[in-house]
């Protein structure tokens, strides 16, 4: 790579406030606030509004929405149409 042309590669903590989780992990991302991590360093702290911890698919709330029965309660209000 060369020098000067990509930005800085460093560990930043990513906050989700709703969910009380954060996690450290590496990113060229920055931030004025910081926070001081288990480890006792200190690292940039960037605030998210989802992550694992609150999103519907990984905590298991997601709705399946059923589509064949979409199809179907359709066809019952409107008739079934033959094939053109």
């Amino acid at each position: 790579m060369k020098p000067g042309t990509h930005p800085a590669y460093r560990p930043v903590v990513f906050r989700d406030k709703t969910a009380d989780f954060s996690f450290l992990t590496r990113s060229t991302l920055t931030s004025d606030r910081t926070v001081e991590w288990e480890d006792g360093n200190t690292y940039p702290v960037v605030d998210v509004e989802i992550s694992s911890a609150s999103h519907p698919f990984y905590t298991g709330t997601a709705r399946v929405l059923d589509t064949a029965g979409r199809v179907e309660r359709f066809e019952r209000r409107y008739g079934h149409r033959e094939g053109r």
